[in-house]
């Protein structure tokens, strides 16, 4: 008899990977709930939408405060990220296989990198809007109609999307549609891991230092009568408002960031826990942006500060909690 030798298939990319827990058990574990999620999410970013341009008109929508504005903007990030995730997690549910043909794999991981990137940057933007609020005393300038803001936050993942697609870095990595589980380990580590561990932990500590000054002041604020004390007393509102972002996000993105430290490290020993705790957390962005649009309207609502000074503060800059 001659000797045989068996040889493992070469693996090129994504679709030579086997479908997660397929095999394992794991299989609508994984994508049952990611799916309720995602649909909970998208149906809470939409209604935050309707209800934010159901008070207000469109045509005055940059002249509404600050923290207004970027619950908007978060509701889009969240309903257009729903919306492509749900797809890719549909399909692999109904065809127990991965995504086909490989060009729609690759859009719906080119939306994810686009908007999940948006997220990342507009909050840490609306961070470090607030810690200069607090220590400074003025805002971030967005631009006229927020260009700068939406430049930065859009167009910069929409370039470096569009880079690692066509470097064919996009496709299916087991569980859904992102960077491609073979081709990724250094574009989905410098993409994502690096900028999302980055801004987590600068968030964290401008949160935390933020709130502190905060609490801080106010208790000087309370031994000062006068239009200086409210209009201080305004800006630790609105401040206080946007940390709400900061919040938020990290609750949303704390397991993502920890999965693709873990993937660079050693992607054979990620835990089916640290899927799962992906899966859920990254897909309620939408309920918790919902969240926080409930929690400014109570703000502006039980925040009315005189007209005279709401005009003066900060030079003519939004004054108001959600500023």
């Amino acid at each position: 008899m001659g000797n045989e030798t068996a040889t493992a298939p070469e693996i090129k990319d994504g679709y030579d990977l086997p479908v997660y827990g397929l095999h394992q058990g794991h299989f609508y574990s994984l994508h049952i709930p990611a799916l309720i999620c995602i649909f909970l999410s998208f149906a809470s970013a939409i209604l935050t939408i309707v209800l934010s341009f159901r008070q207000k008109s469109f045509k005055t929508f940059f002249s509404w405060s600050k923290s207004e504005r970027l619950v908007v903007y978060l509701a889009v990030c969240d309903a257009a990220f729903n919306m492509a995730h749900s797809m890719d997690h549909l399909h692999i549910l109904i065809t127990k296989d991965h995504v086909y043909p490989k060009e729609l794999c690759q859009f719906y991981g080119f939306m994810l990198a686009v908007f999940i990137s948006a997220q990342n940057l507009m909050v840490n933007v609306i961070a470090v809007n607030a810690f200069v609020l607090i220590f400074i005393g003025r805002q971030i300038k967005f631009g006229l109609k927020d260009y700068r803001l939406l430049l930065w936050t859009f167009g910069a993942p929409f370039v470096c999307a569009t880079i690692a697609a066509l470097a064919g870095q996009l496709g299916p990595n087991g569980s859904f549609c992102y960077f491609d589980g073979v081709k990724r380990t250094i574009s989905n580590f410098l993409f994502t891991t690096v900028p999302l561990t980055i801004i987590l932990l600068l968030n964290s500590i401008l949160y935390g230092v933020t709130l502190r000054e905060i609490y801080k002041k106010e208790k000087d604020i309370k031994k000062t009568l006068g239009k200086q004390a409210l209009i201080t007393e305004m800006r630790h509102a609105a401040a206080r408002a946007m940390s709400v972002f900061v919040l938020v996000f990290l609750i949303q993105w704390w397991a993502m960031a920890v999965y693709g430290l873990w993937t660079f490290i050693d992607p054979a020993a990620v835990p089916a826990t640290i899927y799962h705790l992906v899966t859920t957390f990254s897909n309620i962005g939408g309920l918790l942006n919902f969240l926080v649009y409930i929690y400014i309207k109570r703000r502006l609502h039980t925040f009315k500060p005189p007209t005279d000074i709401s005009r003066q503060n900060c030079n003519g800059q939004e004054s108001v909690p959600g500023s």
